[in-house]
């Protein structure tokens, strides 16, 4: 449990407002995080920036990756259909399947339940799940609750955290 400054109300870790008062939860040290295991692919130059979409990803096991700007690190999701990305916040009673709590999500104003990615077929579609702060495609903002395709390359936006699409390329045949 957090204290408000203002009201000294008791809140659960992760929460950024206090339910009392409303005041905003500041943490001049930053969220503690935990490690996860990530794979770096170089998809970055030197300075930091991107080199532009990276070829289609080649693993049969994963339909989509998700490329993490910040860090050039990537995180491969299962066959699944429906995946959530947000971060994980102690007491929280449902998680994302993604947890980007480790990539200083907090700081950049990822929701606990910030977005979805549904994949059908050879599409995939985002849906912001009512974030506080929003998400984009490529810098142009969507509207919550109402599903949005997404293609190979594409920028995600969630609040100031950037995430590049990567997209299986469907085998020739």
């Amino acid at each position: 449990m957090i204290l408000c400054p203002n009201c000294l109300h008791k809140e659960m870790h992760g929460a950024l407002f206090c339910s009392e008062c409303g005041a905003q939860l500041i943490f001049p040290n930053g969220v503690p995080t935990s490690s996860i295991k990530r794979t770096t692919t170089g998809f970055r130059e030197e300075n930091g920036k991107s080199k532009g979409p990276p070829p289609p990803i080649a693993d049969a096991e994963a339909k989509v990756s998700l490329n993490i700007i910040a860090t050039g690190d990537v995180i491969h999701l299962g066959l699944e259909e429906e995946i959530t990305l947000g971060r994980v916040s102690e007491g929280q009673p449902v998680t994302p399947d993604i947890d980007l709590t480790p990539y200083k999500a907090y700081e950049a104003g990822v929701s606990r339940m910030h977005a979805s990615l549904r994949i059908i077929e050879d599409r995939v579609m985002v849906t912001d799940l009512g974030s506080a702060n929003g998400t984009r495609i490529n810098g142009r903002q969507i509207t919550s609750h109402i599903p949005y395709p997404v293609k190979h390359g594409d920028i995600l936006t969630l609040g100031k955290f950037k995430i590049q699409l990567l997209l299986h390329e469907p085998e020739q045949g």
